[in-house]
């Protein structure tokens, strides 16, 4: 399925997009229901789980995933969304389609129904969001070995980092400070994938970042 644009600039806020994910969740056929159980946006796109009932009662059969105790599935469902124009657009699949887009929080993850087929697509994008909740979210002031060496925009690459910020306007940025150069970096949360915790150093305000700017001057 492709993009759906609502030109008629309805939804315009976060509560106006999480209102649109609980209607496009929720629908009843002659033997069944959906409903949404939870939604949470990350970036641009949201995730769902839907949960899915049969109107009469009886448990829902599905080849798919594992019936629960209640008798009902729930299942994942992500939705990339984007504005156009100032209208609001969304793109929607079902974790069983395989989406790209992974960063459901294990909350939801939780609420899903257990999935027979252990190497379906939904099985992999489920470890995928599991593998990016792993991801540390490093304190100020953490010393940091990357996995791997990252290449730089001018052909440098680093691998031991400090994490530290920048401000601009009234925003707090999150940056690194690269051990061998003493340059400050951003670095993106799939790039921290599989780092080391070398040493932690907790403080409301950046040591490192004072001592860069000080060479500076």
């Amino acid at each position: 399925m492709g993009w759906l644009f609502y030109t008629d600039r309805r939804v315009q806020t976060y509560a106006d997009e999480k209102a649109e994910i609980a209607r496009l969740c929720t629908f009843e056929s002659d033997r069944r229901k959906t409903e949404l159980v939870k939604a949470c946006k990350v970036g641009s796109t949201w995730y769902a789980a839907a949960k899915v009932t049969s109107i009469d009662g009886s448990p829902v059969e599905d080849t798919t995933y594992v019936t629960d105790a209640d008798g009902s599935i729930t299942f994942g469902a992500v939705f990339l969304t984007r504005y156009d124009d100032g209208c609001w657009g969304y793109k929607d699949m079902e974790e069983s389609a395989g989406p790209n887009e992974s960063s459901a929080p294990l909350s939801l993850l939780a609420l899903l129904s257990e999935l027979k087929d252990p190497d379906s697509y939904a099985h992999a994008w489920r470890q995928r969001c599991r593998d990016w909740a792993s991801i540390p979210d490093y304190e100020e002031g953490d010393r940091i070995k990357l996995a791997a060496p990252v290449t730089l925009s001018d052909g440098s690459t680093c691998q031991i980092v400090t994490a530290t910020h920048y401000r601009r306007g009234r925003q707090k940025r999150r940056c690194y400070r690269i051990e061998e150069t003493g340059g400050l970096v951003r670095l993106s949360k799939a790039s921290l994938a599989g780092s080391e915790l070398l040493s932690s150093a907790m403080g409301a305000a950046s040591p490192v970042l004072a001592e860069f700017l000080a060479g500076r001057n």
